[in-house]
């Protein structure tokens, strides 16, 4: 009796529903990562914006990329709305020429990262 009333006053309360992890939108399977056997090989990429504008160019964004090997970041100045296609050249010709092509990249949903070119490069 006790617990039905718990039950009944959790799943009517405002503040416990906003609390309750549940509720919300449900996130996808975890995937497990290998770990990477050299440097290079398996990259993280993320997109921080709101910088203020610096530079000579007044970037205001800055594309950070982490080597999940030897957890060295490149951070390379950029605009937020550059198209997918120049963020590609930026690290082709920042990183890739220099280090290699990546096995695996990851990276969170931007569009930057999921547009066909990216697969195409993938």
């Amino acid at each position: 009796m006790w617990q039905n009333n718990v039950a009944e006053y959790f799943n009517t309360c405002d503040r416990c529903q906003k609390a309750n992890k549940s509720t919300g939108k449900r996130l996808g399977n975890m995937i497990k990562i290998q770990k990477p056997s050299r440097t290079w090989e398996i990259v993280q990429m993320d997109l921080v914006t709101g910088l203020p504008p610096g530079g000579d160019r007044s970037y205001y964004a800055c594309l950070v990329i982490v080597d999940r090997f030897s957890k060295t970041p490149i951070f390379l100045p950029c605009h937020k709305d550059e198209p997918a296609m120049d963020t590609a050249l930026l690290i082709w010709n920042r990183i890739i020429s220099w280090m290699g092509i990546f096995t695996d990249i990851i990276s969170d949903r931007d569009s930057k990262f999921t547009s066909e070119l990216w697969k195409n490069l993938h």
